[in-house]
């Protein structure tokens, strides 16, 4: 590690200006969450592997911002070379800078691995001391990884209609009459996702997202997209052309954006291969994802700063995708049904434990090493169940599979080599999802193989209260995700309790786990966007006892419309419909501690799953969940 960062430090000293400071960001050229192996940067400078974070690299010193769901990670897996900086409890990144770097001080970052919002913002903290951020031509990092992975050539597939519902040229239209409408005469488009569902074409360039290394660029007149050509078959080519979008080179987007400005940028599909100019005359780009470095070949007065108007159709299932969406889910459940049943027999017969419905005390036995369960070995065989099932393309996410502590761990990573026993004597917690071609999923589930403490049941009922809580609300058209965010804590802060994560994510459509506009949490920007009939969204509450045990339960919810008695303000009013199947576990439940009302909930919530998950289960899968799901008295 201090060699990567002595030579690291010494290109920032060679550099012209030489540098005082260098951000790496974990984000590639399109502000991705989730980045391929080549993209990793962050990680194989600071050896921090979580997905969200910033290193900052002085010629004295090493600081790595993440957030709450990766402190504990961060600090097992930081060496004595780095300091970690909280984000929300430490000064930001960029107030840590101006007011710990001199005077003009020169900031280097790879500007095409940094947003426009992000840029902008250093670049106001930098004022008080007329500091510089610089844009290295090369990507430092880069230099000093000499075994860096190289790009894979995955080929571009098409998401044809049955799975898509709405055309290219549907979308196409839409985008261009938002256009001229806002006096645009072009977008550029750079969220990965983004190009992929207007385009309707996936890829596998990232793992556990289906999405494409590509820009896309439309004007009024054509549409372009920038791509490796090596990974577009004759049979794809066909396709965008048919489509009337054409293919240039991935790095040919540089000079085009230029092209742009003065509204030159040249097409087969436009008459006479020049777009003539119009009364629209602004180049639209989203801030938040779209890189610096693209924003820096136009002058200010020629952008339309403002988020995609991409980002808000794609969050609004089609009817196509809300079946795909809910089918998905049911092999998904049924999947997630099976590994429970093998878990709990595994558990039994190996360690003696009591079961997942006994709240006797396990009878421990010793393995040999070849016979023992590891978070690892039980993944595997989740993916398994899985990857049997109609449509399965893969993990949506890596599977966040825990025992005890390490469940505490909110975004832990299982490793062959250092992953914890299963042990039937402590909580397991497995957040896990799949990439169905007609849907995406995540769901999450904790449970116990033997005796859980008092105080493990009240923890958990809590969790369950505010997933229960947060699913059932009704609330009228314009509410936004920050206000429901509290309806899941609640019942944790009646006892002192919390956790350090948002609530709820949106999903994609054989797209992204995690997708915007919309979330349900407690951060500012979830104030952004409010929920709307057709969005899918997570409900995930959790707790998380540091060095002890982790508690999360999550589904996925459908927004749709309500029909309420009334209809104050005719504002009309919205409620959530449950879209995933699986079973919470009756002995985490503290019975005391619900409601009536939550459990005639659980009761009918218990019930749709033995009813829509009987027809993908065995007799006696079907036996076992039917025995998980008994109705409890009130």
């Amino acid at each position: 590690m201090a060699d990567k960062l002595t030579a690291l430090r010494s290109l920032m000293a060679s550099h012209s200006p030489p540098l005082h400071a260098l951000v790496v960001p974990s984000e590639d050229y399109h502000q991705s969450e989730y980045v391929s192996d080549r993209d990793k940067r962050r990680k194989f400078i600071s050896g921090f592997s979580g997905s969200a974070g910033l290193a900052l690299v002085t010629m004295d010193d090493a600081r790595l911002w993440t957030d709450g769901r990766y402190f504990l990670q961060a600090e097992e897996q930081l060496s004595n070379q780095w300091k970690l900086m909280r984000m929300g409890e430490d000064p930001a990144l960029e107030i840590w800078m101006s007011d710990n770097l001199p005077e003009e001080a020169a900031v280097g970052v790879d500007p095409w691995c940094v947003s426009i919002d992000t840029a902008q913002r250093w670049l106001r903290a930098f004022e008080k001391k007329r500091q510089k951020l610089v844009q290295t031509s090369t990507n430092l990092v880069d230099q000093v990884w000499k075994d860096r992975p190289v790009g894979e050539l995955s080929p571009v597939k098409v998401q044809t209609m049955e799975f898509a519902g709405r055309s290219v040229a549907e979308k196409l239209q839409d985008l261009r009459d938002r256009l001229r409408q806002e006096k645009a005469h072009s977008i550029v488009l750079t969220a990965l996702d983004e190009v992929a569902w207007l385009y309707n074409v996936r890829g596998g360039d990232v793992s556990y997202c289906p999405v494409v290394h590509a820009f896309a660029v439309v004007t009024t007149g054509a549409a372009f997209f920038y791509v490796d050509q090596k990974k577009v078959s004759p049979e794809v080519h066909l396709y965008l052309k048919d489509n009337k979008i054409e293919v240039r080179d991935y790095a040919a987007v540089s000079s085009d954006v230029e092209l742009l400005a003065s509204n030159q940028l040249e097409s087969s599909l436009s008459e006479g291969g020049v777009e003539t100019k119009n009364e629209c005359s602004l180049i639209w780009m989203d801030p938040g994802s779209c890189c610096y470095a693209l924003y820096s070949k136009l002058k200010a007065d020629q952008v339309s700063l403002q988020q995609s108007p991409i980002a808000l159709p794609k969050a609004l299932k089609n009817p196509v995708e809300m079946d795909g969406l809910k089918s998905a889910h049911i092999r998904d459940g049924a999947a997630v049904v099976q590994f429970l049943v093998w878990l709990d027999k595994q558990m039994q017969e190996l360690y003696g434990a009591s079961g997942y419905f006994s709240e006797a005390k396990a009878e421990r036995k010793q393995l040999p090493e070849a016979a023992k369960l590891t978070e690892v070995s039980v993944s595997d065989k989740l993916e398994s169940f899985r990857a049997s099932k109609e449509h399965f393309r893969g993990l949506s996410f890596p599977t966040i599979s825990s025992v005890g502590s390490n469940a505490a761990i909110i975004h832990y990573g299982p490793e062959p080599e250092t992953c914890a026993e299963m042990d039937p004597d402590r909580i397991y917690l497995f957040d896990s999802g799949a990439q169905y071609q007609d849907g995406t999923t995540d769901i999450t589930r904790t449970v116990h193989f033997g005796q859980p403490s008092a105080h493990e049941k009240a923890c958990y009922t809590g969790v369950l209260k505010g997933h229960i809580g947060l699913g059932n609300a009704r609330f009228p058209k314009g509410t936004n995700g920050h206000a429901l965010d509290i309806l899941a804590r609640i019942p944790l802060w009646k006892n002192g309790l919390d956790y350090r994560h948002g609530t709820g994510h949106g999903i994609g459509s054989y797209l992204n786990v995690h997708e915007g506009p919309h979330l349900i949490s407690f951060r500012p920007h979830a104030r952004n966007v409010p929920l709307q009939a057709t969005m899918a969204v997570t409900d995930e509450p959790g707790y998380y006892e540091d060095g002890n045990f982790g508690i999360r339960l999550e589904n996925v919810l459908i927004v749709k419309e309500a029909d309420t008695t009334f209809n104050f303000g005719d504002k009309g009013y919205l409620e959530f419909e449950h879209i995933t199947w699986a079973p919470y576990q009756h002995k985490l439940i503290d019975l005391k501690l619900l409601t009536s009302e939550e459990i005639n909930w659980l009761n009918m919530y218990h019930s749709k799953c033995r009813e829509i998950l009987a027809a993908h289960l065995s007799d006696s899968e079907l036996a076992w969940l039917k025995y998980a799901t008994e109705p409890i008295n009130a």
